[in-house]
Order: structure tokens, then C-alpha cells, then sequence
């Protein structure tokens, strides 16, 4: 049984690399060589999976698998990074894909290319995009997409307790896909019921705790925990220096999360934040989750006039 350390994406694209490459480059031919990383200093992160491959059309090449559990506008450029740095360390062609597994906000544009134009110079990086919530659930069972199916339960038409069990019985049909099934279980609660999941399949904490997924969503309910216990007593307060007490206490919180989300505010800004209610800021602490940078604050107080 693999380490529970192994539970990213090396781990999981290791498990059936051929498939793994023929589906995101949609060559038939394509076989994987070996998955590099250890070596590349600059994609070393459990997320960042760097995989020779083959085809006799296009002899070797790299691909450069980037998973991310949300999209975030940083990704283009990282994208031409890693793409820029891979070609020049192995001097072979790299195909980039970006593997999105959770949804962004609404709000959010996902791109498949970084452009820039600076003093007449232009730059261009494209990428190949796939957002998991738009892949047929039923596609990982006919390609034995074995890194997919702890994503079962998030994928198109892959939410319903049959197709989860489904998923589940393939991961403990095979002693090596065995410890997925934390994995599994972590992305099914997402659709179903939590009682139910733990009814139709073990939880290995200490496996999925592993999981850089688990670890970036725990964070993130944290911080959306913090923000609700600290705003959940509003309405109780009935004294005017109580609601001015509970009031300055969220716009500090929410300002310090906004720093640490967006970086420094200018002086408009916070100003504008610090004029919300109570009710507002508590919309706020909500949606900074899915902040990248000022611009998003910027166009969530437009949409409430302030």
C-alpha cells in the first residue's frame, strides 16, 4: 500500500499513466515514459505532475499537469512558467494542462492562455483546460481513468449513490487504489448526504488528511468559520454599544482576511469596507473566499452600491 503522503497528484497520475495521457492530450497512441519532478526544482509540489510521453507522431514530449481545486487568475502565468522552465530544463516540446476539480465562483472567467503586451512586445502561453465538473462520470469507467475515480462523485452525472458505489468497489477491487477511498469519500460528501457516505464506505482520517485538497478546503472552512462564529451573534445584541462593539470586531476580521486574500487595501477601499453593516460583512466574509485580488472586492461592493 502506498504512503498516505502519496495521496496527490504524482500518486494519483501513477496509477495508470497511459490512460492518463491519451485523455488529456486525446491521442490514442500516446504512452507515458516516467513522471519527472524530483529533479525539477520549480514543479515539485504534490499538484504539479510533470510526465514524459511518446507517440510515434511526435516522438518524446512533456506534459505539464497542473490540478488545482479552484481556478484561480494567477494560473495563466504560472502556466507559462512552469511551461517556459520544463521545455528549457529537458529541451523537449511540453503539452500544458490545467486540471480544474472544483468549480470557481460564478464571478470567475477560467482561461486556457496567458497574453501580455508590454512596450510593443507580446507573449503568448496557451494551455489545455479541463474542468472536472464537465467530464461524463461514465467516461472514467470506460477509458479505466483509475485517477479519476475518487473525483466520481464531482464529475457530470457522477453525484448519484449507484455511480459512487461504483467508483467504490473498482478502489477496493485493487490493494494499490485501496487508500483512495478517504478520497472518495471526502469528494462524495460534496452531493450526498454525510451519513450516507459513511454508511457505504470507510473514512481513513489519517489518509485523508494527506490529501492537499483536504488540506486547502480545510483552510478555507476555517476562515470561512472563523468569519460566521464572529458575525453569528449580531441579532443578539440589543445595547447600541454591543452592536458597535460586535460591528468594529467583524470589520476588523474582515479586513485582516482581506489583506491576507488580496493584499493591502487602498484608503477607498477600506473606507468603503468599514461603511458596510453588520448583515453585509457577513456577505463579505462569504465571498473573499473566492478573491484573487483588489479588483474583486472592487466589483463586489459595486453590485451593492456602495
Amino acid at each position: 500500500m502506498a504512503k498516505v503522503s502519496d495521496i496527490g497528484g504524482k500518486r494519483l497520475l501513477s496509477l495508470a499513466p497511459d490512460a492518463w495521457a491519451q485523455w488529456v492530450t486525446q491521442q490514442p497512441d500516446v504512452v507515458a515514459l516516467e513522471i519527472l519532478g524530483s529533479e525539477f526544482q520549480w514543479v515539485s509540489r504534490e499538484n504539479d505532475v510533470l510526465m514524459k510521453a511518446y507517440s510515434p507522431a511526435h516522438g518524446e514530449f512533456l506534459i505539464l499537469n497542473e490540478l488545482q481545486l479552484r481556478y484561480s487568475d494567477k494560473l495563466p502565468l504560472r502556466m507559462r512558467a512552469y511551461t517556459a522552465l520544463a521545455q528549457e530544463k529537458y529541451g523537449l516540446p511540453v503539452f500544458p494542462v490545467l486540471i480544474n476539480i472544483l468549480p470557481p465562483s460564478s464571478t470567475a472567467v477560467v482561461r486556457n492562455r496567458f497574453e501580455s503586451n508590454f512596450l510593443g512586445l507580446q507573449s503568448r502561453q496557451d494551455y489545455c483546460v479541463i474542468n472536472l465538473w464537465e467530464v461524463e462520470a461514465e467516461m472514467v469507467f470506460e477509458r479505466s481513468l483509475e485517477a479519476l475515480l475518487p473525483f466520481v462523485p464531482i464529475l457530470k452525472n457522477g453525484g448519484d449513490p449507484q455511480t459512487v458505489n461504483r467508483a467504490l468497489v473498482q478502489l477496493q477491487q485493487n490493494e494499490e487504489l485501496v487508500e483512495l477511498e478517504s478520497l472518495l469519500g471526502f469528494f462524495a460528501s460534496f452531493v450526498l448526504d454525510t451519513e450516507l457516505v459513511r454508511q457505504i464506505m470507510r473514512w481513513d482520517m489519517t489518509v485523508l488528511r494527506e490529501s492537499p485538497w483536504y488540506q486547502e478546503l480545510l483552510q478555507e472552512g476555517e476562515q470561512a468559520g472563523m468569519l460566521k462564529g464572529m458575525l453569528k451573534g449580531k441579532l443578539e445584541g440589543k445595547l447600541e454599544g454591543k452592536l458597535e462593539g460586535k460591528l468594529e470586531e467583524a470589520q476588523s476580521l474582515i479586513l485582516r482576511q482581506l489583506a491576507r486574500r488580496i493584499g493591502d487595501l487602498t484608503p477607498n477601499l477600506r473606507l468603503q469596507v468599514q461603511a458596510l453593516s453588520l448583515s453585509q460583512l457577513e456577505s463579505l466574509g462569504e465571498a473573499l473566499l473566492d478573491f484573487s485580488k483588489p479588483d474583486d472586492l472592487f466589483n463586489w461592493l459595486r453590485t451593492l452600491g456602495a
